[in-house]
């Protein structure tokens, strides 16, 4: 398999320079992967041979322009197994996708004396939404707690969703712990007791399968830009029952059915939740994507990021001075892997992998309730993806070392 991935780097033109004259080792792909050259061919075929809008004209251009959005869509249904393509709406990204959940089923649907639960591990995209719309509407805000290792502590889970929940906002994969979530085990707990779920999505989709019907979400979250595909493109999959009867989250073109002088009428799913003009080239450059994940097969990516995080975090928990943050079994730690070294400040740290070409993220990971749950300021964090070896790992065990070195700790 080693071999398989290894070719797989050549697909992707970036990682093939040099930083500080150092081959670049890329672990930030929690916060945006890199893009294969089939990926960026397509984005650069669409504004080269196709570019018109969607929706709005019978010219040939914007005919083709429509046909290559829509495909898109039933791609991404396919993908995560949507029973319906109108169950999948274009955002921006994660970020916008839970904000409209907020905006439009929170709003309508949350009153007073009810609650809300989320949990310690989530991103600051599925929890300032909840937050703000239990100030809004004086509802209670509940935390599920976290295990000594970092893990959702499911008894916990049972004692706070109860019939006065009625949202759940769960990551399905945390973006610091290296922990995955059991998403159809809490869809049941909030099922019964009449609670929708909504999943972020964004760490979990790049990197397994996602059978949304199996897990029984009732909406989902992700980022194109996290899964190989442009920046700005983003998807929300809810349930057809649901998004029926949800307001729309924006105004303007293209969602509409009538306009009249004092009252409009909206069209049908999913074009009531895409206002104005969309990210065309976003939504074909995402649908190659799938198109790549695909073809490498998403259970063959989990299987071969198990391998490297299998190699990696038995040799970085034997480090002295390293301190690795979520669980220490690596069957239960996905490919992200967050560390503090002895007292150096995580920007330190990062600085000086940064000399040696590697590349990582430091700081709070848009996770501060997090941060300040785990008693640190912020985290170093090496994030993996299939184009990734073992090779990159020594990297950055060479790097750990020389920044011992150099920091003579």
């Amino acid at each position: 398999m080693d071999k398989k991935f290894q070719k797989i780097r050549d697909d992707f033109p970036i990682l093939k320079q040099r930083i500080n004259d150092e081959p670049l080792v890329y672990l930030d792909s929690a916060a945006t992967s890199q893009k294969p050259q089939a990926v960026i061919d397509a984005v650069a075929d669409y504004y080269q041979t196709i570019n018109a809008n969607t929706h709005r004209s019978v010219y040939t251009l914007g005919q083709q322009a429509t046909d290559q959005y829509e495909l898109a869509r039933k791609k991404i249904q396919n993908f995560i197994n949507a029973q319906f393509s109108k169950e999948v709406i274009f955002t921006k990204g994660t970020t916008d996708s839970l904000n409209l959940v907020a905006s439009s089923y929170g709003e309508d649907n949350i009153q007073a004396g009810d609650e809300i639960v989320i949990t310690y591990m989530e991103h600051h995209s599925n929890l300032i939404p909840w937050q703000q719309l239990a100030i809004k509407k004086h509802v209670v805000l509940k935390y599920i707690e976290l295990t000594s290792d970092g893990q959702l502590d499911m008894t916990d889970a049972v004692n706070k969703i109860t019939d006065k929940t009625k949202i759940v906002a769960v990551a399905h994969a945390s973006n610091v712990l290296g922990v995955t979530n059991d998403i159809k085990k809490l869809a049941q707990i909030a099922h019964s007791h009449n609670a929708v779920i909504v999943v972020d999505g964004a760490q979990a989709v790049p990197h397994q399968p996602v059978d949304v019907q199996e897990l029984n979400a009732d909406f989902y979250a992700f980022s194109g830009h996290k899964m190989l595909s442009p920046m700005g493109i983003g998807v929300l999959y809810g349930k057809k029952e649901l998004l029926e009867q949800m307001s729309p989250y924006q105004f303007g073109g293209e969602m509409i059915n009538s306009v009249e002088k004092f009252n409009s009428t909206w069209s049908e799913l999913p074009w009531k939740f895409e206002a104005g003009t969309q990210n065309v080239s976003g939504a074909i450059g995402l649908g190659k994507a799938i198109d790549y994940l695909n073809n490498v097969g998403m259970e063959e990516i989990a299987e071969y990021e198990q391998e490297l995080v299998d190699y990696a975090l038995p040799r970085l928990l034997n480090i002295k001075g390293l301190t690795i943050y979520g669980p220490h079994d690596s069957h239960n730690h996905n490919a992200v892997i967050s560390f503090n070294f002895n007292n150096l400040h995580p920007h330190d740290v990062a600085t000086a992998f940064d000399m040696d070409g590697v590349a990582v993220r430091a700081g709070h990971h848009c996770a501060q309730p997090l941060m300040k749950y785990l008693g640190v300021v912020a985290t170093v964090r090496a994030s993996f993806y299939f184009y990734n070896t073992k090779a990159d790992v020594d990297k950055l065990l060479q790097a750990i070392a020389d920044t011992k070195e150099f920091f003579r700790v």
